[in-house]
């Protein structure tokens, strides 16, 4: 049986090849091995890169937990969906500009507020667990 959330780890892990790839061709492209050599466009694809590894994994824990546990599947469906916007907008809005822009303002609270909902969804359900058994 293939869990829900093996739909949005594959759609995770592709954003994370789409946004390796840019890295490597700006990297090629600009002549630069290690570092950025000073090329802001490839600091900040550099960066929306790492953004999105050090918050995909997390989230995806938590969903497989609600996954696992046999959370509603709409719900799961939210999150992900939730998640995987989020995760674009920042993605399109650090790699179009550095400073404060929609797209990265909007990825990072959706992507927050969709961490948040799944951590406190999963402690909800731990209380109640416990406490009814």
């Amino acid at each position: 049986m293939m869990h829900i959330t093996g739909l949005y780890a594959a759609l995770s892990a592709l954003l994370v090849v789409v946004l390796a790839a840019r890295v490597m061709w700006l990297r090629n492209t600009g002549k630069v091995g290690i570092g950025t050599g000073g090329n802001e466009r490839l600091a900040r694809a550099i960066r929306a890169h790492a953004n999105a590894v050090e918050y995909l994994p997390i989230a995806l824990l938590l969903l497989l937990i609600l996954d696992l546990d046999g959370s509603q599947p709409w719900l799961l469906h939210l999150f992900g969906i939730v998640l995987i916007v989020g995760r674009v907008l920042h993605a399109i809005g650090l790699s179009s500009y550095a400073g404060v822009s929609f797209g990265r303002a909007a990825g990072i609270a959706l992507t927050l507020l969709v961490i948040l909902a799944m951590a406190l969804l999963l402690l909800w359900k731990f209380v109640v667990w416990h406490a009814a058994g």
